[in-house]
This record gives structure tokens, sequence and C-alpha cells, in this order.
């Protein structure tokens, strides 16, 4: 009863709409790459479905993030939730693989707007214990993963691939209506354009861009792009890959380790953004991708048996969590409040740059090199990033 009358009512309907969104992603998560592969046994095409994710969004999270501070966060959420609906139902559709690679640039886009500023409302609504918040916000979207990637393995077995599309689109439907009927989100966005909004120009922009003078808000950026670069690149392309040709795991198996995985993220999203506002953000995000590097590796090694993976997958989703987390508080600390959407928008094209450019990369390692050649390429851009943010 605590958290219901500390926090205020949109903060709940924002979490309902991102757990229902984050259920229409996952649902395909385990078999994407699979299917992709079946369309067009190309490895850069099956690197591209996943890469055109963010391909858009590279090019619009900065000019989003300005809109944002300037007309409100509202407006841009609905749309992407729309968008996303529109993109997964346009999946379902694909016969071909170029179809598949249009829906999932309109899926991602749309999913881009509304992560963007939802983040950006929980940043206004909290001005003490934003990492607790942050952390509770992506313990419920991570939970919504747990659930979708199972079973949108099980269904993909007994109904076929475009069908699970169609039901992500569904879930993406009840996500936008969640939202656009919601009058307290309205209430938000309009006291938040009485306080502080405005900051969102070209001069102001400035502060919050990447460069030597922003050498700390730079580290972050940084290791938003590497996170998601080792993210999808490993994680939504390379793995299921790995798992399933190299080691004869089946979909509904891989679906199953993708949850460990997911419940791994959960339980340290829960106690990391906590941690992150008692001792302070760096420490949690080095603890985390020294977890994360370490369990990158042990995938070389580790044999075909699926306990042992999905023990590794645990441990990697806990370092994951601690990152995702405490480095999205250290971004809301370090931005200054009135261009806190610009700084999201610049901190999310860099993780769309590493989402666009990962897969590609993997699936060109993974090629020229062998398989385990990704996870020990993967594991050194994490720790190499880890020092950058401590010493900045």
């Amino acid at each position: 009863m605590s958290l219901l009358k500390r926090y205020p009512k949109a903060y709940f309907e924002i979490l309902a709409s991102s757990f229902m969104l984050m259920i229409n992603m996952s649902l395909v998560s385990a078999f994407l790459p699979i299917f992709a592969y079946e369309l067009d046994p190309s490895g850069v095409m099956v690197g591209l479905v996943s890469s055109v994710w963010f391909f858009s969004r590279v090019f619009l999270e900065i000019p989003s993030g300005v809109l944002s501070d300037i007309v409100g966060r509202r407006f841009l959420l609905v749309l992407g939730l729309a968008a996303s609906t529109i993109g997964a139902t346009l999946c379902s559709l694909a016969n071909n693989i170029y179809v598949l690679i249009a829906g999932r640039a309109l899926w991602g886009l749309g999913t881009g707007l509304f992560f963007m500023n939802s983040s950006a409302i929980i940043f206004d609504i909290f001005h003490s214990g934003r990492g607790t918040a942050l952390g509770t916000f992506q313990s419920i979207e991570f939970i919504g993963s747990f659930i979708g990637a199972p079973i949108g393995s099980f269904m993909a077995s007994m109904m076929g691939y475009r069908k699970v599309f169609m039901v992500s689109a569904m879930l993406g439907a009840t996500s936008l209506i969640i939202a656009y009927l919601s009058g307290e989100l309205r209430r938000v966005d309009a006291r938040c354009a009485k306080g502080f909004r405005g900051g969102g120009n070209l001069l102001s922009l400035r502060k919050v861009l990447p460069g030597l003078r922003n050498i700390r808000l730079t580290s972050v950026y940084i290791g938003s792009f590497s996170r998601m670069f080792v993210w999808t690149g490993i994680s939504g392309t390379v793995f299921p890959l790995f798992l399933n040709l190299r080691s004869n795991i089946p979909v509904e198996i891989i679906g199953i380790i993708t949850s460990v995985r997911t419940l791994g993220i959960i339980v340290s999203t829960a106690v990391s953004g906590r941690l992150s506002d008692k001792l302070g953000r760096k420490p949690v995000i080095a603890a985390g991708m020294l977890t994360e590097a370490l369990s990158l590796y042990a995938y070389i090694h580790a044999p075909a048996s699926s306990l042992i993976i999905s023990t590794i997958s645990f441990v990697e989703g806990v370092g994951r969590g601690m990152v995702l987390t405490s480095l999205m508080a250290l971004l809301s600390d370090l931005a200054p409040q009135s261009l806190r959407g610009s700084a999201i928008g610049v901190y999310r094209t860099f993780m769309d740059a590493g989402g666009l450019t990962g897969p590609i990369f993997a699936m060109m390692v993974y090629e020229a090199f062998g398989p385990t050649a990704p996870f020990l390429s993967a594991a050194v851009v994490v720790l190499v990033t880890s020092a950058l943010i401590m010493a900045a």
C-alpha cells in the first residue's frame, strides 16, 4: 500500500502499458532469427532483420527528444504505441524477408518513441528515489519479457510464426488503449509543461551532446551503445542460432533459456536501482559489466546442457539488469532538468546505433571466424566500456 500511496497513478498506467508492450516484443524474440533464416538463409539479411529495428530510430531519437521537451511526452508515447501495433501486424503478413524487415523497422520505431517518453515521464515525476522508481519500472518490463518468450516459442510450434506476430499486434493495441485513455497521464504531461519544459532548442541541446566538454555524459552514451551492441548482436541474433544449429537445442527450449536470462534481469533491476541510490551508480555499473563479460566467456566453454546454459544465462541477466538500471539513473543525474528529453534522445540514439550495428557485426564475425568468436569480442567490448565509464 505504501508504494501505491507514494507513486502517482500515471506511473502505474505507464507500467501497465510497458508490461503489455514487452510481452508484445518478446513473444517473437526466441524464434525471430530462425524465422528470418527460413525466409532467407543469408547471414547479413538475418542480421538486418534485427538491425533494422533500430535503423529509423537512429535518425529520429534526438529530434523526438527535443520535440518531447517542447510539445510534451504523451503525444509521442501514444504515437509510438500505434506504430508498434501496425509494425507487428505487417510482420504477421510477411511472406518474404523484405516485408519482415519493413514491419520490424516500423515496430522498432514505435517502441523507441514509447520507451523514450515513458522514461522521460518518470524522470519528470520523481525528484528523489529515481533509481528505485526506474528499477521497479524496468523489473515490470522484464517480467513481461519473461512471460512472453517461452509462450511465444510454444505458440510458434503449435500455430506457426505468423500467428504469433498477430497476437503481438493485439497486445500492442491493448497497450495503446491503456495509454490513450489515461486521464492522469494527460494531467501529468500538462503539469510538466507548466513547470520546466521549453529547454529543447538547438543552442541548449549542446549541453547534452557528446564530446570532451561533456565527458561524463559521453561515457554514459558509450555505455548505452555497447550495451545494445552486445544485446542485439549476441543475445538477439547469434545466441539463438548458436544454440539451435551448434547445440541442436529446439526453439521451445531456447525460449525457456531466454526467459531464464530475463528472470535474472528482473531480480537484478528490482534491487540494483535501490543499491545505486545508496552505493552510487558507477560501482553497480562496473560490477554488472564484469558479471556480463564473464558470462559471455562462459558460454564458449559450456557443454550442450540446457541446465548449465540456463544457469549462465541467469547470471548474465543479473549483470545486465545492474547496468540497465544504474546507467539510466546516472543519465538522469547528469542531464539538466529542462533537457532530459533531449538527453534521453541522445542516449537512445547511441543505443540504436549499437542495436543497428551489433547484429550485422556479430553475424560477420560468426561467419568469418566461427560461432565462439562473437562471444569473445562482445566480452572485450563490455570490459573496455566499463573502464571508460569508471574513468570519466
